[in-house]
């Protein structure tokens, strides 16, 4: 069987609650017009907040298992919104219950893909966004970020989004549904992309996001992309790619 885990090691999001049962609720909360943000995790800035990242975990994680890694850089007027995925089978480990944005089938670039799920997972990303903007966060000023499958759905949902965000952190993942690109695309041709990739990546190899920092330059600007690698690095986060991560933002979404 293979697991693909979903935290970040190192010095981002570590392990992560995998099998709360709070999980399940988070798609019939209180909150029925926004369902993922009725348990999301919020890590507040200490100054009025002007700006906020809406930070996606891996499968199998959950919205704390990045809390203490985005603490790490946070910034004052910056919120981080960290959502828990609700609990759907997962094709790729036998059927198992987890937490997952969506289905996986495969963690090839011609694997086949859940497209209605990753859609439906979009949409609800969408939502949060929608409601930061009627809360007084304009769409320019929200970046989405997350790591493998969570860095996915982040890249599709802005690339599709009808608003222009203000940028993208994509660790360790991949483009979903690469091929409808760039046609699927909203055209919003100068959103900045930040792309992280550990070297020794076992589960989403290295060359797989060298691919997707390829196929994003088609989509928008090439100059907007920025794919960084990290020697020694494995299916996780280190300091020095949290450290690029605080810097994009900061550049980003500037303290106004």
């Amino acid at each position: 069987m293979v697991v693909v885990g979903g935290g970040g090691g190192g010095g981002g999001g570590g392990g992560g609650g995998g099998g709360e049962p709070h999980l399940l609720q988070c798609m019939c909360g209180n909150n029925m017009s926004v369902p993922l943000l009725a348990e999301a995790v919020t890590v507040s800035g200490g100054k009025k907040e002007t700006a906020a990242v809406i930070f996606l975990h891996g499968l199998g994680d959950s919205g704390h298992g990045w809390t203490d890694a985005l603490t790490t850089i946070q910034l004052p007027h910056v919120k981080f919104i960290c959502p828990h995925a609700p609990q759907i089978p997962v094709t790729l480990n036998m059927k198992m219950m987890m937490p997952a944005w969506f289905d996986l089938m495969g963690l090839s670039p011609d694997s086949p893909e859940d497209e209605s799920g990753i859609k439906k997972a979009a949409d609800n990303i969408k939502a949060i966004i929608e409601h930061e903007a009627k809360n007084g966060i304009p769409p320019h000023r929200i970046m989405l970020g997350g790591f493998s499958q969570g860095g996915a759905l982040s890249l599709y949902t802005a690339l599709t989004c009808q608003h222009q965000l203000a940028g993208v952190v994509a660790l360790s993942c991949w483009l979903p549904l690469h091929r409808s690109f760039p046609s699927a695309s909203n055209g919003h041709k100068n959103i900045p992309i930040l792309q992280c990739h550990g070297e020794m990546d076992g589960m989403i190899p290295v060359q797989f996001g060298a691919m997707t920092a390829e196929k994003l330059k088609s989509i928008v600007n090439p100059q907007m992309i920025t794919f960084k690698t990290y020697p020694g690095l494995v299916h996780a986060s280190c300091p020095q790619e949290m450290a690029t991560v605080k810097e994009f933002i900061a550049k980003y979404l500037p303290e106004i």
